[in-house]
């Protein structure tokens, strides 16, 4: 496994000072005109706002009362974060999308309402296929502060000290997106604490951030395999995108064949980047009411079901290499703490892919319906808990925090997004349980999981 350091120097950001730790929850965004009112539908392409509107009013507001370890006397020891980069350009994929939709609204006879004449009259394709999924300023500030929250509600492991004592480690994706939000975070804590007078290394490593790119079984049964994704292209083709599809037609004045779901698909996307982006909501999301957005949704979800969680085994044995690091610098970290030893490595900060997030979230048991997703089952699943909009904002990031609480007591706390989550199949021990109890919990991955075995192509895909 070879990995290439980078000088976090390459990039400079200026960076918002002022720091409050007020925790509004009362904030709702669907009473905001500017803000979109199916904005918490955007799957994958929504804000980290959305999934937590009180940094709407404060983007740096924390809550500590959230952790809640089980006696005063535990101390934070050991912390790992997965995290994926922050808003992006769209890649040149979804730009050829919107180029195409761009051009049919421009020889489109649209009618007399205000906003879609601004749609066609006033509003510009300002994407270009150069843009390719670079990271934008909003994505800079969703790192670095990401970087000041997170250093407030872990202050004895993300502090100055630890940082200029070499207790804190970077590994991000060779993505640029990925660097840049890596540098976005080192920026967030160096000015913070206004270090001019050192710099802190990264490591690239794609086998760990990219694994989904390494794995041959993966590749073939699933990601190259368009009979993987049966159940999202049947799902484009049915009803209720259909309804979705002839509604924009209707709305643009153009014949239906004229709106494919790539079409569909485009247009919500524009509304999503737009807000994401500029914060600006869009004409494009007047395209879409509340129903509309959920079917959108769905389809996204599906996509991600079966592309990269629990509709095939593989998707989240993939992940086993960053299974087995996560836990590995657990254990490390523990062992040090229990012979009397510093822990090494106070912090890790990995930075990757929703790719990259997915995978592991689902290895580990997260947001597993009893019933899997699939084309017919729009209606029964309004319920579901396999909500990528909820789960993989940019910025998204699963946290695990190692307690000692004495007497040989650790704890390991998981927390998404900066909220505290209860791991599949330990819900008696609330969102803190017993280190040891985890470990027994996952016996069988830690065990066994073996990124090489699982990615050999030697059978056909097992559908869970």
């Amino acid at each position: 496994m070879t990995t290439a350091l980078r000088k976090s120097a390459v990039f400079y950001f200026t960076f918002i000072t002022g720091i409050s730790s007020c925790f509004c929850t009362d904030v709702k965004p669907e009473e905001n005109p500017e803000i979109p009112a199916i904005a918490k539908y955007f799957s994958t392409k929504g804000r980290y706002e959305e999934v937590n509107p009180y940094l709407i009013e404060d983007i740096l507001a924390v809550n500590r009362s959230i952790l809640q370890p089980p006696s005063a006397q535990c101390r934070q020891i050991h912390l790992t974060a997965v995290i994926r980069h922050g808003t992006r350009y769209p890649t040149t994929k979804n730009v050829k999308k919107m180029k195409k939709l761009y051009d049919v609204v421009q020889g489109s006879n649209v009618s007399n309402r205000n906003w879609l004449r601004e749609l066609q009259n006033q509003w510009r394709m300002w994407y270009t296929e150069d843009m390719d999924g670079r990271l934008v300023q909003k994505g800079v500030n969703d790192h670095r502060h990401l970087a000041v929250r997170l250093s407030k509600l872990f202050p004895s492991l993300i502090s100055e000290e630890k940082l200029r004592g070499g207790f804190i480690k970077f590994i991000t994706s060779s993505k640029h997106r990925c660097v840049n939000s890596t540098l976005s975070f080192k920026a967030g804590l160096t000015e913070l604490w206004d270090i001019k007078d050192m710099e802190f290394d990264h490591a690239v490593n794609d086998a760990l951030m990219r694994f989904f790119d390494k794995c041959t079984r993966f590749l073939e049964e699933v990601d190259n395999n368009p009979s993987a994704v049966t159940e999202v292209e049947k799902f484009k083709q049915g009803p209720e995108m259909r309804r979705v599809q002839q509604k924009i037609a209707d709305i643009l004045n153009v014949s239906y064949s004229a709106i494919t779901d790539d079409m569909a698909e485009a247009a919500f996307y524009l509304c999503a980047y737009e807000f994401a982006i500029k914060t600006v909501n869009s004409p494009w999301c007047r395209l879409f009411d509340e129903v509309d957005a959920q079917v959108m949704e769905y389809a996204n979800d599906l996509k991600h079901f079966w592309k990269r969680s629990y509709g095939y085994d593989i998707n989240s044995k993939s992940s086993c290499i960053l299974f087995h690091d996560v836990f590995s610098r657990l254990e490390k970290a523990a062992k040090e703490n229990m012979s009397g030893q510093q822990v090494a490595e106070a912090v890790t900060v990995q930075v990757g892919h929703a790719e990259t997030l997915l995978p592991l979230l689902t290895l580990l048991g997260f947001f597993n319906d009893s019933k899997p997703l699939t084309s017919t089952n729009f209606a029964a699943q309004t319920r579901r808990s396999f909500r990528t909009s909820h789960i993989l904002p940019y910025a998204a990031n699963l946290i695990l925090v190692l307690y000692d609480c004495g007497g040989g007591d650790l704890r390991l706390q998981p927390l998404l997004n900066e909220k505290p989550v209860t791991f599949p199949g330990l819900a008696d021990q609330a969102s803190m349980p017993l280190y040891q109890d985890v470990l027994q919990h996952y016996g069988d991955l830690l065990r066994g999981c073996d990124f090489e075995t699982e990615c050999q192509l030697f059978k056909q895909p097992a559908e869970v």
